[in-house]
C-alpha cells in the first residue's frame, strides 16, 4: 500500500515511526525535545519539524498525529492564540471545575449530559477558568481547539475547515460519546459566549490533504492512539502505572456514570474507552521504598521475600486521599501490624498489594457495568518490577500483558493514518505488540483470598464508601 507515519506530540517531546502500511513494521524513527515553553503551540510545531529533520517523512503517503491530552488552544478570530495554552496537567481549573457541577445541578446531571464530570483537566473547566481568571483574553476567544487538532489544522495548511476525532473529543467536557454530539450550551455556561469548535469525523476518515497533497488522517488523543497501537480490544484492559492510576477497557458503548467515577471516553476505532482513575499508583511503591532506605527494584525484591499476604499486613493506599472510591480527604493506612509482621519485606509486599488492589477496586467498577476483562495490558515503569508481575495476575483477577517498550501512541497514529489510505471498512491487520504473559496459575486461589483480606479491612474502615 505504501509508507505512513505517527507522529505523537507529548508534553515534552515529538517522536516520529514511519510504518509500512501493509505490515507495520517500523522502518525510521525520529524524536526531538519542545525546544521552547511547553505551552506555547509553537514550539509542539518546531519540535516536530526537528523530529522529521532527517528525511523521516521522505516517501510517506499519510501521517496521522497523536498529542497530548485535554490541553485548550483557545484561538480568536484570526486564528492567533490569545495566550498560551493551558495543558492537561494545568491544575489551576479546580475551583472552576467544581463550580461547573454546582452551576449545571451536580454530578449525575454532568454525566447525564456528557458522560464526564468535570475536572480540572478538561477543557470545559479551563474555559471557565479563563472566564474568570482573564476575561479580556477570554473576551476574544472565538475557537477552540486542543493540541492534536491545532496540529493537523497547521499541518494541512490553516484551511477553513478544522476537525478533530472522536476521541479526542470526548475528553473536552461538552461532546458526548453517548450522543456523538457537542453540547454548545456548556460551552457558553463556561465560557459565557460562543465559540467555533471542530468538526468530529470518523476515525477512518481523512481530515485533508497537505499543500503537497500528502494524506492527514484524524488523528486522536495519545491514550486512544497507545490503545489502537497496543492492539486492545474487546476483552482487554488497560492499567496504567504512573504516580496515579488508570483503568479502562473497550466496550460496545458509553457507560455514563452519575457518580462521576467512569469517565466515558469513545477510542480511536468507533468503540468506547471508559476509564476509572484512582490517585495512587506508583507513588505507594516510591514513598514506601523510600520509607525503606531503597529504590523501586529494592522494594520488589524485599517484597518478593515475602509470602502472598504479608504476614496479614493491609496497606490502604490512599496517600493522595482518593477518588476510586470518593476519599478526597483521607489518607494511607496500614493494619494488622504485629510483632511478627515488623520485617521490611512484609512492608514491601503489602505496597504492592495494596496498590495492585486499588487498581483491583477500580477494574471491577467497570466490570460491574458490564465491561469484559479477559487480560489486562500493565503499563508503566511499575510494570517491570518483578514483585508487581507476580503479584498483579491473581489480585487483577486476569492474565497479565506487559508490552515490551515502543512508542505505541505514534505507532497508534501510524495505523490510522494506514486506515484511512487504505479506504477500507476495517483498520490493517498489524502485528500485536511484543508481550510478556504472566497467569495466575496456581495462584489465583491465593491471590483473591488476598484480595478478599484487603477489601474486608477496606469496608471496616469505610464502610459504604466503594462505588456501587
Amino acid at each position: 500500500m505504501g509508507i505512513v507515519a505517527g507522529l505523537d506530540s507529548s508534553a515534552e517531546y515529538t517522536s516520529i515511526v514511519v510504518c509500512d502500511a501493509d505490515t507495520g513494521t517500523v522502518v525510521k524513527h525520529g524524536h526531538a525535545e519542545h525546544s521552547g515553553e511547553r505551552d506555547d503551540p509553537q514550539s509542539w510545531l518546531i519540535s516536530l519539524g526537528k523530529a522529521a529533520s532527517t528525511g523521516q517523512l521522505a516517501d510517506v503517503q499519510a501521517i496521522g498525529v497523536s498529542a497530548q491530552q485535554q490541553g485548550l488552544v483557545a484561538l480568536d478570530s484570526t486564528g492567533t492564540p490569545v495566550g498560551p495554552a493551558l495543558l492537561g496537567n494545568d491544575r489551576r481549573a479546580q475551583t472552576a471545575a467544581a463550580d461547573l457541577v454546582d452551576a449545571l445541578g451536580g454530578r449525575e446531571a454532568w454525566a447525564q449530559a456528557v458522560g464526564t464530570v468535570p475536572q480540572a483537566a478538561h477543557p470545559v473547566a479551563k474555559l471557565r477558568w479563563l472566564a474568570r481568571e482573564q476575561p479580556e483574553a477570554a473576551r476574544h476567544v472565538a475557537e477552540v481547539m486542543q493540541p492534536h487538532d491545532w496540529l493537523v489544522w497547521q499541518l494541512l495548511g490553516r484551511p477553513a475547515r478544522r476537525v478533530t476525532d472522536r476521541g479526542d473529543a470526548s475528553g473536552t467536557g461538552y461532546w458526548s460519546a453517548a450522543t456523538g454530539s457537542y453540547r454548545m450550551d456548556l460551552v457558553e455556561l463556561a465560557l459565557g459566549h460562543q465559540v467555533g469548535l471542530p468538526e468530529v469525523i470518523g476515525p477512518a476518515e481523512p481530515a485533508g490533504q497537505t499543500p503537497e497533497g500528502l494524506l492527514i488522517s484524524a488523528g486522536t488523543g495519545q491514550t486512544m492512539a497507545a490503545a489502537f497501537g497496543l492492539g486492545v480490544g474487546v476483552g482487554d484492559a488497560v492499567i496504567s502505572l504512573g504516580a496515579s492510576g488508570s483503568v479502562c477497557a473497550v466496550h460496545h458503548e458509553a457507560l455514563n456514570d452519575p457518580t462521576g467515577t467512569i469517565t466515558s471516553y469513545a477510542d480511536a476505532t468507533g468503540m468506547h474507552l471508559p476509564v476509572v482513575r484512582t490517585l495512587n499508583a506508583t507513588r505507594v511503591l516510591r514513598g514506601t521504598a523510600e520509607m525503606l532506605n531503597t529504590d523501586l527494584e529494592g522494594l520488589s525484591e524485599l517484597a518478593l521475600r515475602s509470602t502472598p499476604g504479608s504476614s496479614g499486613l493491609v496497606l490502604l493506599p490512599y496517600l493522595e486521599g482518593e477518588q476510586t472510591p470518593e476519599l478526597p480527604h483521607t489518607a494511607g493506612s496500614l493494619h494488622g501490624l504485629r510483632r511478627e509482621s515488623m520485617r521490611p519485606e512484609f512492608l514491601a509486599r503489602a505496597a504492592v498489594e495494596g496498590m495492585l488492589c486499588g487498581l483491583a477496586d477500580a477494574l471491577d467498577v467497570l466490570r460491574r457495568r458490564g465491561a469484559q476483562v479477559r487480560r489486562v495490558f500493565l503499563l508503566g515503569q511499575a510494570a517491570g518490577l518483578g514483585a508487581v508481575r507476580a503479584a498483579a495476575p491473581g489480585l487483577l483477577g486476569a492474565q497479565v500483558v506487559v508490552p515490551e517498550p515502543a512508542d505505541y501512541a505514534a505507532i497508534g497514529a501510524a495505523r490510522q493514518a494506514a486506515w484511512a489510505l487504505s479506504g477500507n471498512g476495517q483498520p490493517p491487520q498489524w502485528p500485536a505488540a511484543a508481550c510478556q504473559v504472566f497467569e495466575a496459575g496456581e495462584e489465583q486461589a491465593m491471590g483473591q483470598a488476598v484480595r478478599q483480606q484487603y477489601v474486608t479491612v477496606r469496608e471496616e474502615t469505610y464502610p459504604g464508601a466503594f462505588p456501587a
